[in-house]
């Protein structure tokens, strides 16, 4: 059985609670993930999702109706958007046991972190189904 260390995505980008919302549109606009975590001294305090930046920003930004109110959304401050003490998990925890976290936990991602809290990794539905597309593949009878 798979454990989460075998699928995450390692060395994932972070933010800190004082950054701007800026910073973080900046990051989604050039990258192809959804997910930035938002660390402190080393320590994991939350994590920040592409759509969580979507709702906290004026829809306005960027279109021929933005105006000086629109612009100052993306000076909020992430500590304001993040989601807090995020859903994790440690690395050697089995693949069935994130599993079962995005089933009953409706998160999209599940940052890995050792016993100080301290990021490892993050993993994403989407890199269990990349793994189980590859094995599929693998052990497909030629035809």
């Amino acid at each position: 059985m798979l454990n989460v260390a075998q699928l995450m995505s390692i060395k994932p980008v972070s933010v800190s609670p004082d950054d701007t919302l800026s910073v973080v549109k900046h990051i989604f606009d050039h990258v192809k993930f959804h997910h930035v975590l938002v660390v402190e001294n080393g320590i994991l305090l939350g994590v920040l999702s592409d759509r969580d930046l979507f709702k906290a920003l004026s829809p306005h930004i960027g279109t021929a109706a933005e105006t000086p109110r629109d612009l100052a959304t993306l000076n909020k401050k992430v500590h304001q958007v993040m989601l807090r003490k995020p859903v994790t998990l440690q690395p050697q925890a089995k693949i069935m046991d994130a599993i079962h976290l995005f089933n009953t936990e409706g998160v999209s991602c599940i940052p890995v972190v050792d016993s100080q809290n301290r990021p490892q990794g993050i993993l994403s539905w989407r890199d269990i189904i990349r793994t189980l597309d590859r094995i599929d593949k693998r052990t497909a009878p030629a035809g």
